[in-house]
C-alpha cells in the first residue's frame, strides 16, 4: 500500500555529508541535517551507484516559488500532505512542473547550449551517472543556513535517535518483483528543494533505473 504518512519538512540546513564508501554493497546516501522547531531532522537522500542493479537517475532545475505550490508558504516544521495534486504533494510523473516533456534520458550531462534549449522548452530530462555525480549535483545547491523543503516519508527516530525523513526519491513505478512494489503510490514522491537568494528554488529529484517512467493510478508500472 502507499505510504501511511507523507509530507514535507521545511527547515534550515545545518550541514550535509556523504556516506563513507565501503565494499559491503550498501546503498550510498547524501545526508542532510535540517533544523526545525521540533528538533534536528536527519534526512537521507538516496544517490545510489549506477554500478548496482538499481542505478540512480536524477534531474536538477530551478522553479519559481509560485510553481512550487503550497509548500513554499509553509512555516518551519514537518507538514503532512495528502496524496493529491492540490495538497502540495509531488509527483515526478504527473506534475507538469517536474516531468520530462521530451521523453529524453541523457546518459551524460548535456552541453550547456542544449541545457539552455531544453529549459526554454520546459523540458525536465533525467540524467544518469555515478553516485558521486548525483551527490555532487545535489551538493551544488546546498548552503548551510539556507532554507530547505524536503519531501518524503517521515520517521520519528532513527538508529541514532533522530527525527527524520527518508524515501526522498521517486516512490512509484517499482516492478512487481521488487520489495518496494507494495509502497508504490501517486502524489507521494520525494525531493529536495533549496531556496535561492533570488526567491526561486533549486530542485533535486532522484529515481532508480528499475523504476518505470509511466504508472497507473495506483503508482504501478504500465506498458
Amino acid at each position: 500500500m502507499p505510504f501511511t504518512s507523507y509530507g514535507v519538512l521545511s527547515g534550515t540546513l545545518h550541514r550535509h555529508y556523504r556516506d563513507t564508501p565501503d565494499d559491503q554493497g550498501r546503498w550510498f546516501h547524501l545526508h542532510l541535517e535540517v533544523d526545525a522547531p521540533a528538533g534536528r531532522y536527519h534526512c537521507a537522500v538516496d544517490v545510489d551507484s549506477h554500478k548496482s542493479n538499481v542505478g540512480v537517475q536524477w534531474k536538477a532545475f530551478t522553479l519559481d516559488a509560485a510553481a512550487v505550490g503550497p509548500a513554499a508558504a509553509l512555516a518551519p516544521g514537518f507538514h503532512d500532505l495528502a496524496p493529491t495534486p492540490d495538497s502540495g504533494a509531488l509527483d515526478c510523473l504527473r506534475d507538469p512542473e517536474l516531468v520530462d516533456r521530451t521523453g529524453v534520458l541523457f546518459q551524460r550531462r548535456p552541453p550547456s547550449w542544449l541545457r539552455d534549449l531544453l529549459d526554454l522548452f520546459g523540458s525536465r530530462p533525467w540524467q544518469a551517472g555515478s553516485n558521486i555525480d548525483a551527490a555532487a549535483a545535489l551538493e551544488s545547491v546546498l548552503m548551510p543556513g539556507g532554507r530547505l523543503l524536503v519531501f518524503g516519508e517521515p520517521f520519528e527516530h532513527d538508529a541514532e535517535g533522530d527525527l527524520g525523513v527518508h524515501n526522498i526519491h521517486q516512490n512509484q513505478g517499482d516492478p512487481t518483483d521488487s520489495q518496494w512494489w507494495p509502497e508504490n503510490g501517486i502524489w507521494q514522491d520525494g525531493a529536495t528543494l533549496a531556496l535561492r537568494s533570488d526567491g526561486r528554488y533549486d530542485v533535486f529529484l532522484s529515481k532508480f533505473s528499475s523504476q518505470a517512467g509511466h504508472t497507473d493510478g495506483a503508482g504501478h508500472p504500465t506498458g
